[in-house]
């Protein structure tokens, strides 16, 4: 038996969340090998929730298949329909390097303004910059041009 156990509530979501997905591994006639688990291992990383399709006739040894899967993997078998195999197991969650977590965000920056008469302070002014403006040298603040979209996709909007 697996080790992932599910109620019937968790395996009845999962398998109205499965309905519209497409199969991402496929079994031929050479049965389960070593690249078949593989993929699917690395799908159910990337997913959690896969569609397996069995291009195999017999029942038995595609019911075979699905416990052998689900008993390797360490996932939860939730649905086998015909020819297709549903499992589930939760995502791991994702190592962020400390480089990932800074983003650009927004600034403070100190504007100074010359006067044109020699002997007077700077005018300081304190401006947040965005990220997608920039500051000239004369101390405006410049907004970031927005991209025209194509025709055909205007339309689509």
């Amino acid at each position: 038996m697996p080790h992932i156990q599910l109620t019937p509530a968790e395996r009845k979501a999962h398998r109205a969340e499965a309905h519209h997905l497409d199969p991402v591994v496929m079994i031929g006639e050479g049965g389960l090998t070593p690249a078949v688990r593989k993929e699917a291992d690395l799908a159910l990383k990337a997913h959690g929730l896969i569609k397996i399709r069995v291009h195999g006739d017999d029942r038995a040894a595609r019911e075979a298949m699905f416990q052998q899967l689900a008993d390797e993997l360490d996932a939860a078998p939730v649905q086998h329909i015909g020819k297709l195999l549903v499992l589930w197991r939760p995502k791991p969650v994702k190592e962020h390097a400390a480089d990932e977590e800074r983003r650009a965000g927004p600034k403070d920056v100190k504007v100074l303004k010359y006067s044109k008469r020699g002997g007077q302070r700077p005018e300081v002014r304190v401006v947040r910059v965005l990220g997608n403006q920039r500051l000239t040298p004369g101390g405006k603040l410049k907004k970031a041009p927005v991209k025209q979209k194509s025709i055909k996709k205007a339309r689509h909007d």
